[in-house]
């Protein structure tokens, strides 16, 4: 079973090619690099022990040039593979990290089956999404987990949306940042079918605002592991924004 047709976003061209643009300094700056940033290295590094025990797959959406995708597929041994929208992004994962598969695609022209990862990133690659779109994306991904799978999302923090004309060193490019409050995220991936278990917030972002990362999990259902979580009840994991002991120490930030 296939997820259903997804529109695509009026400027997809148009973001596709800002991409394309800047992905030679984005990587000749080592951006992305989650092992720089303590706190998204922790988020990632939870992520990977989430989903290893499920034994499927792991896509990572948006995945740039690739560092994400290579450190879960080194790191903790996760068979994973990358899409992106920008095929010169594309280019530089072959090139750097040959061992890996990579594929040119938009989040929203995946077909992706049915209960068929264990975990899917949308890591700082869907703030470019338009607002109505996004919530289709969201469904899309929470089908394509199998019960228990994760679902990890990093995007901006804040109101309304930010026009961005240059970025990575001045290149020029054309693109909307839409910004997401932790509420506004939570519900979303709710009404996709999922469960939020863990939070984190970061101060600042190369953007200038806040940064989230949202990890929600597919529930297992009576026959396939277990019972849903019922609504209101306490959930599976780790709120990292209530632990008092990260407050105020998340400082890293997040390059895309």
């Amino acid at each position: 079973m296939t997820a259903p047709r997804i529109e695509q976003p009026a400027d997809l061209a148009t973001v596709r090619d800002s991409y394309d643009r800047v992905a030679d300094n984005y990587v000749e700056m080592n951006l992305g690099d989650i092992t720089t940033h303590p706190w998204l290295h922790a988020t990632i590094d939870a992520f990977a022990t989430a989903v290893r025990d499920l034994d499927r797959p792991v896509l990572d959406v948006g995945c740039g040039p690739g560092s994400v995708t290579a450190y879960l597929a080194t790191k903790h041994g996760l068979d994973v593979s990358g899409v992106d929208l920008s095929a010169r992004m594309i280019e530089h994962a072959r090139r750097l990290h040959p061992g890996q598969c990579f594929t040119v695609a938009s989040a929203t022209e995946l077909d992706l089956e049915h209960s068929s990862y264990g975990g899917i990133l949308g890591w700082w690659s869907l703030f470019n999404l338009p607002r109505h779109v996004l919530p289709s994306v969201l469904k899309s991904f929470a089908r394509a987990l199998v019960p228990g799978g994760h679902l990890i999302v990093a995007t901006h923090m804040g109101d309304g949306e930010i026009e961005r004309t240059e970025a990575y060193g001045d290149v020029p490019v054309s693109w909307t940042t839409h910004l997401w409050r932790p509420e506004q995220l939570t519900t979303l991936l709710t009404a996709a079918g999922l469960d939020p278990v863990a939070e984190l917030r970061l101060p600042k972002t190369v953007a200038g605002v806040g940064g989230l990362v949202v990890v929600a999990q597919r529930p297992d259902q009576r026959g396939e592991g277990g019972a849903r979580t019922a609504p209101g009840a306490p959930r599976a994991g780790v709120d990292l924004d209530d632990n008092a002991g990260l407050r105020g120490l998340m400082d890293a930030e997040p390059d895309r």
